[in-house]
């Protein structure tokens, strides 16, 4: 065995495998955002079963956050009863049988979220995510009339380029020229098909 390096002072010198070693595992160590989701860890309001894995769907990137959210593998799977399985999930979406607020969504992790009409044409079915009393979601069916139309919070009130006035939402939305009496928290009644605010109420 060889002895360690040690200076004139006894302190101890680093030899040069070790130093590389130590730079690559520092250079290895962030890796971008986290792919992977523990089931312990989603959020308690999915009602996933403890004991039936070890991991959770982990929702993509999307216009509400991770844990305000519901999958469409787990709205389709645990809520609605569609599929048993993760493999008829994907089936079911990569057939383009799913809309989110009248766009067809085929990633199964889509993070839908409050007031989000989801539609099933096969089905002829119309749904508004709302919460229930105990702040889990639930799937209210709507009409196809009232489906047209969705509710959204004003989170911001700015102006633009070339002073564009701009408002944007809970669910990720930039709505130009508002109303101008619209401000923070107001409630705007959004039309889903064309994107464009029909009224508002203040907050």
């Amino acid at each position: 065995l060889k002895a360690p390096d040690v200076g004139p002072a006894g302190e101890y010198i680093a030899t040069a495998p070790a130093a590389a070693k130590r730079e690559t595992r520092a250079a290895a160590m962030a890796r971008g955002p986290k792919k992977h989701l523990k089931r312990m860890f989603a959020p308690s309001h999915w009602m996933l079963d403890k004991l039936k894995g070890r991991w959770a769907p982990k929702p993509s990137a999307g216009p509400h956050k991770m844990r305000e959210c519901l999958p469409l593998i787990v709205m389709l799977r645990e809520r609605l009863k569609y599929a048993l399985t993760y493999r008829e999930v994907k089936m079911i979406v990569m057939q383009r049988l799913i809309q989110v607020d009248g766009k067809v969504r085929t990633d199964m992790f889509y993070p839908a979220g409050f007031m989000d009409v989801v539609q099933i044409e096969k089905t002829k079915e119309n749904f508004r995510l709302l919460y229930d009393t105990k702040a889990r979601f639930a799937l209210h069916k709507i009409s196809k009339e009232e489906s047209t139309y969705k509710l959204c919070r004003v989170r911001k009130v700015f102006r633009g380029l070339r002073g564009t006035p701009y408002c944007t939402t809970h669910d990720g939305r930039t709505l130009r020229y508002p109303d101008p009496e619209v401000r923070a928290y107001d409630t705007v009644r959004v039309e889903i098909p064309s994107g464009k605010m029909l009224d508002h109420v203040k907050f």
